[in-house]
């Protein structure tokens, strides 16, 4: 039962579809649960990009981080869709820091070996994560941390998510906690309505009828967004015969270790 638990997020709303299921189950475990927002979020709309967006998206954010749960969000504030052109190393130090400040038994993020991921922010965050984690416990990595109280840290777990896995290897029951976690998606209201205009776009496109696509949930923006996230939960879900379950690439120990591990019957 991990005590501490951290998300690595690109934009308000990512760890929440991703793995809000699964962050709810250990919150009500008795897990305190840490989520860092990369982004502000300005971009995530169809009209134009705002300072009153990034703020009401914050604001969105910390609703939905208190929905699953979690304690209020850290959120970084680097210009959102713009991860790419940072300077090298300047979102893995943070991620170092907060692994570092918040010494998590587990981390989830983006797998950055995830197929078909074409956001770029995603694809930065899921590079950055892996790396600093992997850096965290070295104390000659950002030893500037030391003079500011923060002592490495090695991460046991490590749940990766994406859009898809190749390397899946764990699937988590999350059937007692769909409906907090559609409820945590819904608090990003701005983004319901941009996530479904997206998807209306396409379907008008493609010459159909958006209740051809999702049947008698084609009503308010919500109850699209519910549908496609029980959709997506459920086909996971079947995969070991409940009702609604998320998906990772698991990572642990080192393979010598998980080796002598199952050798001695302790895996």
């Amino acid at each position: 039962m991990p005590e501490i638990v951290l998300a690595l997020s690109p934009h308000p709303d990512d760890a929440e579809i991703f793995c809000g299921g699964t962050l709810a189950k250990f919150a009500s475990e008795g897990a305190t649960i840490q989520i860092v927002v990369a982004t502000d979020g300005r971009k995530g709309s169809f009209l134009e990009e705002s300072d009153e967006l990034a703020a009401l998206r914050a604001e969105e954010m910390r609703r939905a981080a208190a929905t699953l749960g979690a304690e209020p969000p850290v959120l970084l504030g680097f210009p959102d869709m713009e991860l790419d052109t940072l300077r090298p190393g300047v979102l893995r130090e943070q991620f170092v820091r907060a692994i570092r400040r918040f010494r998590p038994d587990i981390v989830f993020a983006q797998d950055p070996y995830a197929l078909h991921e074409p956001h770029p922010d995603h694809r930065a965050v899921a590079w950055a994560a892996l790396e600093a984690i992997n850096c965290a416990p070295l104390p000659l990595a950002y030893p500037q941390h030391l003079g500011e109280g923060l002592q490495p840290h090695l991460v046991r777990e490590k749940y990766f998510y994406g859009p898809e896995l190749p390397g899946a290897n764990k699937v988590v029951d999350t059937s007692a906690f769909v409906e907090r976690k559609i409820a945590s998606v819904a608090e990003h209201r701005s983004q319901v309505v941009f996530l479904v205009e997206g998807i209306a776009r396409q379907v008008a496109m493609a010459g159909l009828d958006i209740r051809q696509v999702a049947g008698r949930a084609a009503g308010s923006a919500l109850d699209l967004l519910a549908f496609g996230l029980r959709s997506q939960d459920a086909a996971v879900g079947a995969k070991i015969g409940v009702a609604y379950a998320e998906e990772y690439r698991w990572v642990r120990y080192h393979p010598l270790v998980e080796a002598a591990l199952r050798q001695g019957g302790q895996a």
